[in-house]
């Protein structure tokens, strides 16, 4: 896994930030953690553009460094935060879907920058939104920030000079990355770009007097692991809603608003919540009823995809979100339609009866699954299946052993994951290859694109139209036409490998949380 996280990487590194990044990048993705000369000299590259490229990638949050114990300092990729930048396009539309335009902004601009001040930020997307003619105000778009960094999906950067805090879990502590402090107007000189003295001008925020820390010198990210988590829950809302109908999905919601403050991060299970507080929590809008709300708790709570439990009575009720239950249940259905693509419909039902009776033998997955028996041997034995073995006697004679066969879910997971994340370099490179065989045709058709655009912006004839068209060959469009399909199915290929990647680590995130919570 790791060699095809490296390759990931390369591909991502290369998209975003050009061919240094990538051989900077991608040596240090093979290695643990390296010094600056390491770097130099098994790149080849001169000290300069190292330097360069590091303070990049750390501007971008994807490379690490710490003082070992000789005071020397290495320098780490994080190989999760270079798989991220291509859910970018996600976090940018969460941002927007929740808080609306200017949040969309913000986020953007965050994004773009890695780390950057608040008011850096808000003065950017004022503009940006004073350029679209929505004449909007500083304060909104500081409104805006102050939502997404109070519902965490902001977050400050922490001084890597600073001491590691001795206690990480200190509440108080973590609450100080999402503080906003206060803000009023000033009169500091903004910097502009060349050409844009007639656009309209945002006021300078400063802090007002008393506060820690200026707003110019504290520096803000996007939180990966609270966008992930929304990601996760909108997850699970959808599998309720295609499961029973809308208002599950809607009531499942509301208890996992609720989690969020009462609930750690990784908790197998939420916080129990009462039914009553459950159903005032409920959007008015929905006009759900007492009496309604309750049938659907039930409901839920007696599936089979156990994603909510009744754990009480008090309160009209108590209940909980079995996280791990329900990720487990959607890692499955991703596993099961692979076994299908891939085995047929036969060997997921017998796929299905092992994950059922847990351990069973040959002969008993004949006569569960109803399939013959030299067929149902041919298809067991190729399918994604571990064989444990259960002895009689210590000599393992096999007159005397039984073998029994089941599935590890885990463990087919991560396998998975593997063929995942080579499918999604796959894909990047026959991206990259048929963009770069045909980019001097696609310049051409973006050159004819503009003269065009320029014609009709000076309302030319439609004969010099005709006559800049016809520049590209019929042949020509007929191969433009199959490039820009081939692309558009390998982007959509891409976005997909995401989704079943962020399905397969998430759970397998749980499953090691849960290991730790047995010791």
């Amino acid at each position: 896994m790791a060699i095809s996280m490296s390759k990931n990487c390369k591909c991502i590194l290369h998209d975003h930030f050009g061919e240094l990044a990538e051989t900077v990048g991608y040596y240090l993705s093979r290695k643990s953690a390296c010094h600056l000369r390491d770097i130099i000299n098994g790149t080849k590259v001169p000290v300069d553009r190292v330097k360069k490229v590091l303070s990049i990638l750390i501007q971008q949050n994807l490379v690490e460094f710490e003082k070992n114990k000789r005071g020397q300092t290495e320098y780490m990729l994080n190989h999760d935060r270079v798989m991220w930048r291509n859910r970018i396009p996600r976090y940018i539309h969460c941002g927007k879907s929740l808080y609306g335009d200017a949040a969309e902004l913000v986020i953007e601009d965050i994004v773009q920058n890695g780390q950057v001040t608040m008011i850096d930020t808000v003065e950017n997307v004022t503009d940006k939104l004073n350029e679209a003619l929505e004449n909007a105000d500083v304060s909104v778009v500081y409104e805006k920030f102050k939502c997404l960094a109070q519902t965490h999906f902001l977050q400050q950067c922490v001084n890597p000079l600073d001491p590691p805090l001795k206690n990480e879990m200190d509440e108080r502590d973590v609450t100080s990355l999402y503080t906003v402090p206060p803000l009023t107007s000033g009169s500091k000189k903004r910097k502009h770009s060349v050409g844009d003295s007639d656009q309209p001008q945002a006021k300078r925020i400063k802090t007002e007097p008393g506060t820690q820390a200026s707003t110019d010198e504290v520096y803000w990210r996007i939180n990966y692991s609270r966008f992930h988590q929304y990601f996760r829950d909108q997850m699970l809302i959808k599998a309720m809603s295609s499961k029973i109908d809308k208002r599950a999905g809607d009531i499942l919601q509301t208890m996992l608003r609720l989690s969020e403050v009462k609930s750690e991060e990784l908790a197998l299970t939420t916080s129990p919540l009462a039914f009553n507080e459950i159903f005032h929590a409920l959007p008015k809008e929905l006009n759900i009823s007492r009496h309604t709300c309750e049938q659907y708790l039930n409901i839920m709570a007696d599936d089979s995809m156990s994603f909510v439990m009744k754990v009480g009575e008090s309160g009209g009720g108590m209940y909980i979100v079995n996280m791990m239950k329900a990720l487990e249940t959607l890692c499955q259905a991703h596993i099961e339609s692979v076994v299908q693509e891939r085995f047929g419909s036969k060997s997921l039902r017998i796929f299905r009866v092992l994950l059922l009776k847990k351990h069973l033998e040959q002969k008993q997955i004949e006569e569960l699954v109803m399939i013959p028996a030299k067929e149902a041997k041919e298809l067991l034995y190729n399918m994604f299946a571990q064989n444990y073995e259960v002895s009689k006697t210590a000599d393992h004679a096999p007159a005397r052993t039984f073998y029994l066969f089941s599935v590890n879910l885990e463990q087919l997971a991560r396998m998975l994951l593997q063929h995942a994340l080579k499918a999604h370099y796959n894909a990047m490179v026959k991206r990259e290859m048929e963009t770069r065989e045909n980019r001097r045709l696609m310049e051409k058709q973006e050159r004819v694109d503009a003269i065009i655009a320029s014609l009709e912006a000076n309302k030319a004839e439609d004969v010099q139209k005709e006559e800049i068209l016809q520049t590209i060959t019929p042949a020509e469009k007929s191969q433009l036409t199959r490039i820009r399909h081939m692309i558009n199915m390998l982007d959509q290929s891409e976005l997909q490998l995401d989704e079943t990647i962020f399905i397969l680590e998430t759970y397998i995130q749980y499953c090691e949380e849960k290991q730790k919570s047995k010791f």
